[in-house]
């Protein structure tokens, strides 16, 4: 739905030349940030947002709203700008406080912090990958709340809009990302490149001269090219002309490359590096302000400007009223998609969620990632918003939502193809995969989730991070978890990635046991809505006998006993496939009257944010020997081993034999843990280490 366009008038003029100039203020106040992007780009966003873009600043979360993504995020100034125009609830003081502390305008965008931010962007191409993540998102909520609707009818049909810089381009993770958006024909994904040819360095030619229209034609993409105005500023004509155009794209996302001039109109600053990412000076901002026909004070915003621009807030009142009259429509005609759409937006699981979850019996073994596909399928037939894929590792990693047919667009010619399908296949892309399930999950209502090796999640660490950053229910599942894996050898047999992982702030790392573990593992993850990764073993191993050990669902501390050792002379810590091999240690010192408790630890993020009394309760204070089991390094045991605690760990990389041999050469048996804990004891006793 288009608004009717209004003649561009003089007061659109003074507003991005205001515009233009708060952007300069703002940074020469706290003097550091990204003046000119934001001046250069000024009439773009004001263009998208006062003219283009289907919001209202009323309800920041509207469900039927296009969403915006800022991907150059260093010129958050670009959107707070428009926010502040567009009355998102930001004031002239908060562009007055930019940068500072405890102020709504942070450096970067931060999602969750300022109103009309959609995701958090700043290490670039992130942005560019979470709208393909938001696309895709957009077209599978469709397939699942209204799919027969003819292209364009739906409440839900609506675009994902992106401004991104020459930076974001250069970055891997959104080529991965752009390859994929044109094979899944995204024609809800429409992005600006601000093609402005100047980074830190200077001049990007140094670095990146590809020519980008054609890569991303090659790519499938439409693309429209608009250059500068012979005085190097924005073609509003020509742009407005390429994004009305951008609309009647439905089949294949859009690019429309937008040349300009960085730091547009400062005399002396423009296309220079400096611009980029430091205050142009008073001088300078002055000279600047001649240039735009404006006043010379500090953080001019007049009373014209601010009414002609709040307009936008009675544009999106109107806009979401005709969208209501729809979505009533829709809510009278679907009774079960409406109601199913309300538990969506509520978070909740349904009645029954895990009533047909998989139980395993002892007497066979079985690998966690099998148990995870197992219950993934149990649970995808009662939460169609579960939806994800591999990065092309599914069968190893056990996560095709079984019958779910293959996400892929109308044309496609794959077997198995369905525009709305649950199964994503992402391509040899860890990268971008992290991003997009991390957009997946900001638009809002679908539970994300994508799998690879657990040694292949440094590749995509920078989405995990700003998963964590955003808290995101977004789900990874990492499987050959440790050397576990076997032939593969060292380049594919993780040591360092578990602590690596666990050293990300407000992501919990999941290693279960056995099974059982796995089905209340995914169910605790599902409850939290937080991220999380799960780490599965390739190698089948012995289910834990529920009828001699404590029962699994205590996976929801974090850190459990298996065993009734209320006294014990030492404690066991194992995590995943080591933990049966804590148990047959603990027999063999029970059995020599050492009395052994055996702790399984799937979760340590969990088990800290339990109560100072459970914890004391599993790791006894008095009980100063401990040992800890884990195939990867020690990093960030000690906190709960102690001085006189002994590790078995790996220490170095491992090599390529079976899983069995390579446990056994490398200290991971039970006579090397019963080492280490009469160690452990000896150092407690003794007060004294070696």
């Amino acid at each position: 739905m288009q608004p009717a366009k209004e003649a561009w008038s003089t007061l659109d003029d003074k507003a991005v030349a205001v515009a233009r100039a708060l952007a300069m203020d703002a940074v020469q106040k706290v003097g550091n940030g990204h003046p000119g992007t934001a001046m250069s780009l000024a009439p773009v966003a004001y263009t998208l947002f006062q003219r283009f873009l289907r919001h209202d600043p009323a309800d920041p979360q509207w469900i039927g709203r296009d969403r915006f993504i800022l991907s150059c995020g260093h010129s958050s100034l670009t959107l707070y700008i428009q926010l502040l125009f567009s009355d998102y609830g930001l004031s002239l003081d908060d562009l007055k406080a930019f940068r500072t502390w405890g102020s709504k305008t942070p450096g970067h965008p931060e999602f969750g912090h300022t109103a009309g931010v959609e995701t958090t962007t700043g290490p670039l191409g992130q942005g560019v990958a979470n709208a393909v993540g938001m696309a895709m998102a957009a077209r599978y909520e469709r397939g699942l709340l209204d799919p027969n609707a003819p292209a364009g009818q739906s409440p839900f049909d609506h675009n994902i809009w992106v401004i991104c810089s020459d930076g974001d381009l250069q970055e891997g993770v959104s080529t991965e990302a752009s390859s994929l958006a044109g094979t899944q024909a995204l024609g809800n994904l429409k992005v600006i490149y601000d093609d402005n040819r100047i980074s830190i360095e200077g001049d990007t030619h140094y670095a990146f001269t590809e020519d980008i229209s054609a890569r991303y034609e090659s790519y499938g993409w439409h693309v429209i090219d608009v250059p500068a105005q012979d005085n190097g500023d924005v073609d509003r004509n020509a742009l407005e002309s390429a994004i009305e155009k951008s609309l009647t794209v439905n089949d294949k996302p859009v690019l429309i490359r937008l040349r300009t001039v960085i730091a547009w109109p400062a005399p002396k600053a423009r296309n220079t590096a400096k611009s980029h990412g430091s205050a142009l000076g008073s001088d300078e901002v002055a000279a600047t302000k001649i240039e735009l026909g404006i006043p010379a004070e500090d953080f001019y915003f007049p009373e014209d400007v601010k009414n002609h621009v709040n307009q936008v807030a009675k544009r999106g009142k109107n806009l979401r009223e005709q969208w209501e009259l729809s979505f009533k429509a829709w809510q009278e005609k679907n009774p079960d998609s409406a109601n199913l759409l309300n538990r969506l937006i509520k978070g909740e699981l349904p009645a029954g969620w895990n009533s047909e979850l998989p139980s395993f019996s002892p007497e066979k073994e079985i690998a966690t990632r099998k148990a995870s596909g197992d219950t993934l399928n149990a649970l995808a037939k009662k939460l169609p918003e579960l939806f994800g894929g591999s990065a092309d590792l599914a069968e190893s990693n056990n996560t095709t939502i079984e019958n779910g047919e293959s996400f892929l667009p109308a044309s496609s010619k794959m077997k198995g193809a369905n525009p709305y399908g649950r199964v994503i296949h992402f391509g040899i892309r860890e990268h971008a995969m992290g991003s997009i399930l991390n957009g997946m999950a900001l638009h809002g209502l679908v539970k994300p989730f994508g799998g690879t090796f657990l040694v292949f999640s440094d590749y995509m660490r920078g989405a995990v991070r700003l998963s964590a950053l955003m808290n995101l229910p977004v789900t990874y599942v990492w499987t050959h978890d440790s050397i576990g894996l076997g032939e593969d050898g060292p380049t594919h047999q993780p040591v360092e990635h578990i602590a690596a992982l666990r050293a990300i702030p407000g992501l919990n790392v999941v290693r279960p046991a056995d099974a059982n573990e796995v089905v209340y593992c995914w169910s605790e993850i599902l409850k939290r809505k937080e991220p999380a990764g799960l780490l599965l073993s390739r190698q089948n191993l012995p289910v834990i006998d529920r009828a001699k050990h404590s029962p699994a669902e205590n996976v929801s501390k974090g850190a459990y006993a298996l065993n009734e050792i209320n006294n014990p002379d030492v404690v066991l810590i194992a995590t995943g496939s080591e933990v049966y091999l804590a148990l047959e240690a603990a027999q063999r010192l029970m059995a020599e009257g050492i009395a052994t408790r055996v702790v399984s630890a799937p979760c340590l993020e969990w088990f800290e944010k339990q109560t100072p009394e459970y914890k004391r309760s599993i790791l006894p204070a008095k009980v100063k020997a401990r040992v800890s089991i884990e195939a990867g390094i020690s990093q960030g045991w000690r906190d709960y081993i102690g001085d006189f605690g002994v590790a078995v760990s790996l220490e170095h990389f491992g090599a390529s034999a079976s899983a069995g041999v390579l446990f056994r050469e490398f200290g991971f048996t039970p006579e090397k843990i019963v080492e280490a804990a009469k160690k452990s004891i000896s150092y407690a006793k003794s007060g004294q280490v070696e």
